[in-house]
C-alpha cells in the first residue's frame, strides 16, 4: 500500500520522541523520502506530514500561480517557511518541535490520521472532536445525495 491510512495514537516518551506507526514509515520508506516533512496545518489545529507525495502536491499548488505573484509567495511563505524536516532515528522515533507540537496542542499523546498521501498529527482530543464533525458532514452528504439519486430516478422513470 503507497498510501497513509487509519489512525493510531501514541504517547510521547520521556524525552519528548513519539513513534511513527509501522505502516506509516513503511509507506514513506517507499516513497524514497529520507526522514519526515511536517508543517502546521493551515485550516486545522494539526501538522500535516509525508514525503515525497506531499512535497509534490505542494509544488504542483504553488506553480499554479505565476513567479512573484501575491498568491504564490503567500502559499510559498506557508507551505516552505514553516515546514520541518524530521530525522527518523533507527527505531522509527522523531521529536516534534515545540512550534508543531504548539500550533496541534500536542503535550503528552499524539493521534496519527491518514489522509492518503499525507497524514496529520493531532492532540487526541482535537482529533476525537474532529473525527465526530466530519462524520456528521459526511452522513449530511451522503442524505443529500440519495435524495438526489432518487429524485433523478423518479424523474428519470416518469420519461
Amino acid at each position: 500500500m503507497d498510501r497513509f491510512v487509519s489512525n493510531y495514537t501514541l504517547r510521547l516518551d520521556a524525552k519528548g520522541r513519539v513513534s511513527i506507526p509501522a505502516p506509516y514509515r513503511a509507506v514513506l520508506a517507499r516513497d524514497g523520502y529520507e526522514g519526515l516533512y511536517c508543517y502546521p496545518a493551515l485550516d486545522q489545529p494539526a501538522v500535516d506530514a509525508g514525503g515525497n507525495a506531499l512535497l509534490a502536491e505542494i509544488e504542483a499548488l504553488i506553480t499554479r500561480y505565476p513567479h512573484y505573484s501575491d498568491e504564490r509567495d503567500a502559499f510559498t511563505l506557508a507551505l516552505y517557511g514553516t515546514s520541518e524536516t524530521l530525522k527518523i532515528d533507527t527505531e522509527g522515533r522523531v521529536i516534534l518541535p515545540d512550534t508543531l507540537k504548539a500550533h496541534a496542542g500536542i503535550a503528552d499523546a499524539i493521534s496519527f490520521v491518514g489522509l492518503g498521501h499525507k497524514f496529520q498529527i493531532w492532540e487526541p482530543g482535537r482529533f476525537r472532536a474532529q473525527l465526530a464533525e466530519a462524520t456528521g458532514t459526511v452522513r449530511a452528504l451522503k442524505k443529500q445525495l440519495g435524495s438526489r439519486v432518487a429524485a433523478h430516478e423518479a424523474h428519470g422513470a416518469r420519461e
